[in-house]
Order: C-alpha cells, then sequence, then structure tokens
C-alpha cells in the first residue's frame, strides 16, 4: 500500500512539473468568463449556496446566478449564455470564494534568500490575490512590484505597500537619510512617502510626540497605517495612544497587554534582560499575556469598548509565533522538504544574529507558557470579533518556519482554534481585508461590480481547511487506500485563471534546482543525514 501512495504521489509530482509554460502564465483575461456550477462561498457571513454560475467580463463581476438545486439537473436554456469569444470555466460541485487578502507580508528578503517570484507563486498557489506588504525591501522595489503587478506583467497578487517609517532609499531621502528625531521631520517623511506613490506606513513605534505627529499627517493624508509596537517604545506608547492618534491596524499582539495592565506601567522584564538577545525577547515575550487584565474584567472591557469605537483592526497573525508553543511541529511541516528553499531553511536555524532564530535553550517551560499565552490572546480576539471588530487575515511568513502561502492556510486554522466559525474566517480572510483597506467596493465578495478575484478548490474547506494547503489533506478511501485530496483548484487575479498546482509545481522546481547548485539537503541540528 504504501509502494502504491508514493508511486502515485511521484505520478503526481512527475505530472505537474511537466506542464506546459502557458499555463504558468495565466488564462486570460477574456472578454467574457463564466465560472459554471460552483458552490458560493461568499464572504460576507453568507451561508454557501450552489449551484452558480458567475459571469465575467473584462474583469468585473456581472452576473451571479443561481442555476439551480442539489440533486437536479441544470436547465442550460436557463444559464447565462456564453458570448462569442467568451471562455468557460467549468468547475461544477467545485467551492468559490473570494481572493484571499493577507494583511502582513513581506515578499522575500536578501537574509531569506527568496526573490519575489518564489514568493509571488507561493502566495497565488494558495489563493492570496491581495497582499499588504508592511515595511520590505524599500520602496522602490516595492513599487515596481506593485505596478507590474496592477499591468499583470508578472505572476503576482495585487501589491498594497506600507513604507517602513523611516525607512529611505537612493531616490527617497527626503531628510538625506537623517533619523527622525522631530514632529515636524515626521511630518516631511510622511508628506514624502505619500508622494513617492506608497499606500501606508508600518511603524515599530516612537517617541510619543513623533508618533502623535506622523500618524495625524498620515490621516490626513487619507493613507492606511499599521504598527508593530516593539517593547522599546511600547511603555509609552501603546496600542490605545496608536488608536486614539489615527493608526488604522495593529500587527501581532504587541501593545495590547500593555494597554491591559491594571497593576503595573512595565511588562516584568527580567533584571539581566537584553532585547537584542533574541532567546530573551521571544522568551519573555510568551508570559507577558498573563501580566495583563484578567479576560472580562473591567479595565479589559474598558479597553476592548475603546478600540471598538475607534473602528480599529485586529490583524493577529497567529501562526508566526506558533513554532514559539510546539517547535518540533513547525520544524517538521511536510511542506519545508519539497517547497522551503535551503537559504531559507538556513535562516530559521537557531542563531544570534537572525531575526527570529532564537532557538538558543528552547524547552517544556518555554513552550507551555506560550501555550497559555495563545489562550489569553485568543480569547480577546475572538471577543473582540463577536462584539463587532474587525480582525484580519495575516501570516507574516519568510520567519519562525513559517512559509509563504502555507502559513496563510494556518492562520485560517488557528483562527478556528481561537474560536471563529468557518465562515467568520472565510470572512476575515476576504471581506475584513478589503474593509481594512478601503477597497471592499472593489474585493472581499463576489459581488456584481467588483473585480475578478477568486478562489476555487474541489473540496469543501469549512469543513477542513487542510484541502487548501498545497500539499492537500490525508483521507483514506473505502478501499482502506490512503490519498491525498485538495490543494487550491484555481486561483483568478483580475480575471485571469491560474492553474494553482502547475504554480506550485514550478516554486518546486526552483528549490530542487536550488538543492542540486549547492548539493544540499534539509538538515536537522546535532543530526548527521
Amino acid at each position: 500500500m504504501l509502494r502504491k501512495f508514493l508511486l502515485a504521489t511521484a505520478m503526481t509530482f512527475a505530472v505537474l512539473l511537466s506542464v506546459n509554460a502557458q499555463s504558468l502564465e495565466g488564462d486570460g483575461p477574456h472578454s467574457q468568463l463564466i465560472i459554471r456550477g460552483v458552490m458560493l462561498i461568499n464572504g460576507n457571513g453568507a451561508p454557501p449556496q450552489g449551484p452558480i454560475d458567475i459571469v465575467v467580463e473584462n474583469n468585473i463581476i456581472k452576473d451571479v446566478k443561481v442555476v439551480g438545486y442539489p440533486g437536479v439537473a441544470i436547465d442550460d436554456a436557463k444559464r447565462p449564455q456564453l458570448k462569442t469569444g467568451g471562455k468557460e470555466l467549468d468547475c461544477t460541485g467545485m467551492y468559490l470564494m473570494p481572493g484571499f487578502i493577507d494583511m502582513h507580508t513581506h515578499i522575500g528578503g536578501d537574509a531569506q534568500g527568496a526573490d519575489p517570484d518564489y514568493v509571488f507563486k507561493l502566495w497565488m498557489a494558495h489563493g492570496v490575490t491581495t497582499v499588504r506588504e508592511v515595511a520590505g525591501r524599500g520602496i522602490d522595489i516595492a513599487m515596481d512590484l506593485k505596478h507590474k503587478s496592477e499591468k499583470n506583467e508578472i505572476i503576482a497578487p495585487r501589491i498594497i505597500s506600507y513604507t517602513a517609517f523611516g525607512q529611505t532609499s537612493k531616490s527617497f531621502n527626503p531628510l538625506n537619510d537623517i533619523p527622525i528625531s522631530t514632529a515636524e521631520q515626521a511630518r516631511e517623511w510622511v508628506r514624502a512617502n505619500a508622494k513617492k506613490g506608497a499606500d501606508g506606513i508600518k511603524f515599530f513605534g516612537a517617541e510619543p510626540e513623533i508618533m502623535a505627529a506622523a500618524l495625524d499627517e498620515n490621516k490626513k493624508l487619507g493613507l492606511g497605517s499599521a504598527c508593530h509596537h516593539a517593547q522599546m517604545s511600547v511603555a509609552r506608547w501603546n496600542v490605545l495612544h496608536s488608536a486614539r492618534a489615527g493608526l488604522t491596524s495593529m500587527e501581532h499582539w504587541y501593545g495590547l497587554p500593555e494597554a491591559l495592565f491594571d497593576d503595573r506601567t512595565v511588562q516584568d522584564f527580567p533584571l539581566d534582560y537584553n532585547y537584542q538577545n533574541e532567546q530573551d525577547r521571544f522568551e519573555n515575550a510568551g508570559k507577558l499575556w498573563e501580566q495583563a487584565a484578567e479576560p472580562y474584567s473591567e479595565h479589559w472591557n474598558n479597553v476592548m469598548n475603546e478600540l471598538l469605537a475607534l473602528d480599529f483592526t485586529m490583524d493577529p497573525t497567529f501562526n508566526i509565533y506558533e513554532a514559539s508553543r510546539d517547535l518540533q511541529r513547525a520544524r517538521r511541516a511536510e511542506w519545508h522538504e519539497d517547497y522551503t528553499l535551503p537559504s531559507l531553511w538556513e535562516f530559521y536555524q537557531p542563531s544570534k544574529v537572525s531575526h527570529g532564530s532564537y532557538w538558543h535553550d528552547w524547552g517544556t517551560e518555554q513552550e507551555v507558557a506560550w501555550r497559555n499565552n495563545y489562550k489569553l490572546w485568543m480569547t480577546f480576539i475572538n471577543e473582540y470579533k463577536n462584539r463587532g471588530g474587525r480582525v484580519t487575515t495575516g501570516s507574516d511568513s519568510g520567519f519562525i518556519f513559517q512559509l509563504y502561502g502555507f502559513a496563510y492556510i494556518r492562520e485560517l486554522e488557528l483562527m478556528r482554534e481561537a474560536g471563529f466559525h468557518p465562515l467568520e474566517i472565510i470572512q476575515s480572510a476576504t471581506l475584513n481585508g478589503a474593509e481594512a483597506l478601503g477597497m471592499d467596493d472593489k474585493l472581499g465578495s463576489v459581488t456584481i461590480g467588483k473585480l475578478a478575484d477568486f478562489v476555487i478548490v474541489e473540496e469543501n474547506p469549512l469543513q477542513n481547511f487542510k484541502v487548501l494547503y498545497g500539499t492537500g489533506a490525508i483521507n483514506l478511501t473505502d478501499d482502506n487506500e490512503v490519498v491525498r485530496v485538495g490543494g487550491v483548484k484555481y486561483t483568478v487575479k483580475d480575471g485571469i485563471v491560474y492553474d494553482s498546482k502547475a504554480l506550485l509545481a514550478d516554486v518546486k522546481r526552483q528549490v530542487d534546482e536550488a538543492k542540486a547548485k549547492s548539493n544540499y539537503t534539509i538538515k536537522q541540528p546535532g543530526i548527521k543525514n
């Protein structure tokens, strides 16, 4: 049985790797595209409905038409009719959702050795059609990729670019590389960033007067903002300060427990703590939520109510810290061997200089603390959603054993663990993200007049989000055969239909070539392969 399974798997990859180049380029755009017979999971909280035909003309949804009933033959005469030059995509029995929006991304990095093409194809293979890049290799590179994606000159999601506050480049030096140290310098930098074409700013914290000035100027310009409230500034500027000043979304959870302190003003740092020591930083971060006000206490409720009143967005990125609570699971995720570049794998390993490689002495005590941390964190996020707050889906892939695309699907699973209904999760991954970006008139739901961004899969993702992984889910047939099912079938972006599995096969080819060049195999520290 095992030999049959391995042979079938090998044959599948052989077929995928022989896909012609046209399937990678995508099919379209078409003057008319009709997607036939899908079960629609719409992203607006509505239950699934089908069979439905979706009509797209020149990248705009023109009709979303119910064409029948379960178990009843469809009357073709009552279906939308194909025009001359149009394209039909038969997706009978498949499930269609709006394109996924990843609200926290980095388009690879030099340290990881991950170039944009590799990263983009992993995202697109998992149905991610829009990404908000929150700081990266610089505004010049980001804007170049953004414009190429807009024109579909490259295979890539739609890119919303947020520049890291204070970052400059060869063509963007508003302060001649002088560090921002005054409120007026902050305003000058924000204006220059907007003029350069950025969609917003990613903050990590700064002196209160600088944060206040930058957020005020950014808000006047109508741009978005996100913040990872780093420990170096959070004692005087937490999430509440940012939200009051006009911040539109918080990343991860830093700054939120500090806003919930009711018997202290700073985290209970060990007296030999050093922020530059990644083990210190992440080990003690795992003890932070237990120092905050208890769930549903008066202070806890007051903080939540104020953030709700400010229409503040939470982008938790649960997945990126998951290795903290189960390092072995994160290290041994089955996709690493085929889809993780050797350079990226090396970047993940214990290191005193690589960000997020904090496995200096990581064990049971650290993992138990982080599991407790997650319980409290998830309780706040789930209740924020229950009270009407906006929660979005972000992955922060490329660090801490989290691989682009795959990590996004893991984020969906972790939101389920937090208490979200599967339909609430799809809404978080689609319409909530579009609202947070101010793009819900174009994206986030399958609605007449919006752009044609879709995710299509053969299995029901509401029953098992694992079918969205590129590696699919393992099932046992009635004949006692082990099979894999799932993986996104088609990703549609701007009305162009991409074969998701062909994109993933091309990523595997890139990884195989990188391994061959260096005669590399994935290694475990301290173990001879």
